[in-house]
């Protein structure tokens, strides 16, 4: 084991897979001599080569269509969108070509492509580096989605997401990079997180995609969340003294029904946390899924705290996050309900 922050986990993923099956490439803006905005993929040009890891244009499509046409080819592609707010210039490809290829070919072709990008909030960059595009995809059918909350899990995850043999979006909490947030300069500390490192396995490892993990278990309530807001979770319930039950999803598409349903049958409340907008965000999905199931179970209305149906502010990034103290709230009203 190894003490590492989520940057160095996933670089450590990628080294390893590299290193492993030379079939894998690396590509995007910035990735191969600078080592990446955030260094997630910083010295892994030197080692493997430019060939291996590359230097792009700033041409999110074009990222992304050479990305299909290595896995089309027989490469296994990691492709980085600096930030997930540049995703949309590709969306056309991921949605249409990406996607829809192994369907469209009935089986004759696939294009085991990785996408990483940064998502949400954390260094005050505003509406265009702070958003979190998890619904806009889980709409695709075709694709994974992922999301990791701990450098145990990006590491795995992110070695078995290069290996699959299908699409898969790997979304990166940049709040997470260096270590759960803990605090913003002028202001007192958040406390949801006291260790900025996990202990990480040093060699190769996966974390299965399509299984979401009981982080806390409890008893009184189930708060279901993913990303950041997993540490937030947690720290809400501990401040209430709460035996609550706290789920991180882990991935989105194939989303684990069986673990979630099972938790909120025998608690009988639940909570959705999320950072990314309310109004048709990912919460929506997993509030009728839950419904749809555990209706006999329940005994208060399903709440969920989410970021503000508004572009994602500069100055006001902590008023806009739905920090500990709203899901502190939320899980108060949900057990006085009923």
């Amino acid at each position: 084991m190894a003490q590492m922050n989520m940057i160095q986990a996933l670089n450590a993923a990628m080294d390893i897979a590299l290193g492993k099956d030379p079939s894998v490439v690396v590509l995007g803006e910035d990735v191969g001599y600078f080592g990446g905005v955030f260094r997630v993929t910083d010295g892994l040009q030197r080692k493997y080569g430019q060939h291996r890891v590359l230097d792009t244009p700033i041409a999110e499509g074009g990222i992304v269509a050479a990305a299909i046409g290595m896995g089309v080819n027989g490469l296994r592609p990691v492709a980085e969108i600096q930030f997930a707010d540049y995703i949309y210039p590709a969306y056309d490809q991921i949605v249409s070509e990406l996607a829809r290829l192994r369907y469209r070919s009935a089986g004759a072709f696939s294009a085991p492509v990785t996408i990483r990008t940064p998502c949400g909030g954390g260094i005050r960059g505003g509406q265009t580096h702070s958003q979190s595009p998890e619904a806009i995809f889980a709409h695709v059918c075709g694709i994974k989605l992922v999301m990791p909350s701990n450098p145990y899990d990006a590491k795995g995850l992110l070695i078995a997401a290069i290996e699959d043999d299908d699409p898969v979006l790997f979304l990166e909490p940049k709040r997470l990079y260096n270590g759960p947030f803990d605090g913003d300069p002028g202001k007192p500390a958040v406390p949801w997180s006291t260790h900025p490192k996990g202990e990480v396995p040093d060699g190769h490892y996966t974390v299965p995609i399509g299984k979401a993990e009981v982080v806390r278990a409890g008893d009184d309530i189930t708060v279901i969340s993913y990303g950041t807001m997993v540490h937030v979770a947690q720290a809400a319930a501990a401040s209430l003294g709460l035996d609550a039950e706290v789920i991180d999803v882990r991935t989105f598409v194939p989303l684990d029904v069986e673990t979630l349903v099972a938790s909120v049958q025998k608690t009988g409340r639940c909570l959705i946390a999320h950072e990314a907008t309310r109004f048709g965000g990912f919460g929506a999905e997993l509030i009728a899924t839950i419904q749809e199931r555990c209706f006999w179970q329940l005994e208060a209305p399903i709440e969920r705290v989410c970021g503000w149906d508004t572009p994602y502010p500069h100055a006001f990034e902590w008023e806009y996050f739905p920090g500990q103290a709203r899901v502190a709230a939320a899980l108060t009203r949900v057990m006085e309900a009923g």
